[in-house]
């Protein structure tokens, strides 16, 4: 009888061990998960503000384009009111990068369209066409970049 209670009372210190090996387990694998759920909750942000930043970009260029100035500016080629207006269309803090084709792909802006340096590596494209009819009817492509400034 002495010799199976001394068994149990062995058996329980021993298995405290085993318990702490396990509980350490656990612990690491919740912690494991953590980072990977937060991970993943920062990629999904950042998607969200990339696609923010390029419908800004868009809604900009559908709002200078509604009046037909956006058109009248490029048949112009001024380039100073293009940039002004798009300064202004813009969220602040949003840096902007424009380049203007004609139907034949050809940069038809000489001057740089921008409002300063990208400080971002947060960069989003938007492609839009507009069209103008001074002196005849045009159509050109924009190509604008737009970045949040950081």
């Amino acid at each position: 009888m002495h010799d199976l209670a001394w068994r149990s009372k062995r058996l329980r210190n021993g298995n405290t061990g085993q318990i702490r090996v396990v509980e350490a387990f656990l612990a690491v694998l919740i912690i494991f998960s953590a980072f990977t759920a937060s991970s993943s909750l920062t990629v999904s942000r950042n998607r969200t503000e990339r696609d923010d930043l390029a419908s800004a970009g868009l809604q900009a260029l559908m709002k200078l384009d509604s009046d037909g100035n956006l058109g009248n500016y490029i048949a112009d080629r001024n380039w100073t009111s293009v940039r002004e207006a798009l300064s202004l269309a813009l969220p602040t803090g949003v840096s902007f990068n424009l380049t203007i084709y004609d139907e034949q792909t050809r940069q038809i802006n000489e001057a740089v369209i921008s409002n300063g340096a990208f400080s971002s590596q947060n960069i989003e494209f938007v492609e839009y066409v507009c069209a103008s009819r001074r002196p005849a009817f045009h159509s050109y492509i924009i190509h604008l970049q737009v970045a949040a400034a950081t």
